[in-house]
């Protein structure tokens, strides 16, 4: 008897000593969602922990509801890997930074080419710069002006007004300059708030920050959601490849691949959940004129050094193969 408790006893020690390794050699990911570990992009991140062990490693997920916390965590190790958006994945990666750009995807349709074009094994050198490395890709929806009334209905009209802007992305603040806006600097953590609170006039945000920020508060009974995509955002998963198995980071961006059409439908939720009264659609004819505004500005960041060039190519040619009749398509601008 006195054998059978011994071995028993070692047993249980050797399989406690063999979880505790287990955990030790999980790969931690940092996970930026405004609402936590109860957000949707946390939500995808789970089934992406369960994915990963099929992939070659183990992930263990923590929560951050501050993007910058997050980055700067992950860069000090604390992390092996980041979810953060695209804006501020820039730092990390200047390729898949430049997804984020002023009017560069105009369409869904576009988007989803776009997903699948960069998980092609062929672009698998540009998702890696230096020690980091870009293992997925995920749309997180258009960002649109929410304004304060509705006679903010033209690109004049944006003269003099109060924007949110965030300082870590310097297109941000040139653009607002350009229209003769007022930048306000503000955070991921606050911008929603400087909008509810009438500090500002003007924020650029998805769909999907409308319900958890409350921004209807912001827009009361006078504002309105500009139905015209500034830019599409993203949402980035940045790992320290020396800390995964050396092709995990192809087979994640192909997992992150296959997952865009359920990140698709929490989009279309999301924007289905506005109000049809509360959008405000654009003139047919002031529309090319915008399109060509934050391409002309495209170019100029691109030529400044703040989009990859290499990027805005890969963009143009998705634009183009959705639509061949666009202007641009015979142009050499990009």
């Amino acid at each position: 008897m006195r054998k059978l408790n011994k071995m028993a006893a070692a047993l249980l020690t050797a399989a406690a000593a063999t979880a505790s390794m287990q955990a030790s050699a999980a790969n931690k990911i940092c996970v930026f969602d405004i609402l936590g570990a109860q957000g949707d992009a946390f939500g995808l991140m789970k089934d992406y922990a369960l994915a990963a062990t099929k992939l070659g490693a183990a992930v263990e997920l923590k929560a951050y509801t501050d993007e910058r916390t997050a980055a700067e965590d992950f860069k000090a190790g604390q992390c092996d890997g980041v979810l953060l958006t695209g804006m501020r994945g820039r730092q990390f990666n200047t390729f898949t930074g430049s997804l984020d750009s002023l009017g560069a995807i105009p369409s869904y349709e576009a988007m989803k080419r776009v997903m699948s074009t960069l998980a092609n094994p062929a672009l698998a050198p540009k998702m890696i710069q230096g020690k980091y490395e870009v293992a997925g890709l995920a749309p997180a929806g258009a960002a649109y002006l929410f304004v304060k009334s509705r006679s903010i209905n033209h690109v004049d009209k944006l003269a003099g007004k109060k924007i949110a802007i965030f300082d870590y992305d310097k297109a941000q603040a040139k653009m607002v300059q350009k229209v003769g806006a007022q930048p306000v600097s503000s955070d991921i953590t606050n911008f929603a708030a400087k909008f509810n609170n009438n500090a500002v006039d003007i924020i650029a945000s998805p769909a999907l920050a409308y319900k958890p920020l409350e921004l209807y508060k912001g827009l009361g009974k006078d504002g309105a959601v500009v139905r015209f995509p500034i830019i599409q955002l993203t949402f980035q998963l940045i790992i320290n490849k020396d800390k995964f198995p050396a092709d995990f980071g192809q087979k994640s961006r192909q997992y992150w691949d296959s997952q865009a059409t359920r990140a698709m439908a929490l989009i279309t939720k999301a924007e289905k959940d506005i109000p049809g009264t509360v959008w405000m659609d654009l003139p047919a004819a002031d529309k090319d004129s915008y399109v060509v505004l934050l391409r002309d500005s495209r170019i100029a960041l691109t030529k400044e050094g703040i989009y990859d060039p290499g990027m805005m190519r890969v963009l143009k040619r998705v634009r183009c193969a959705v639509d061949s009749s666009d202007a641009e398509c015979s142009q050499n601008l990009e």
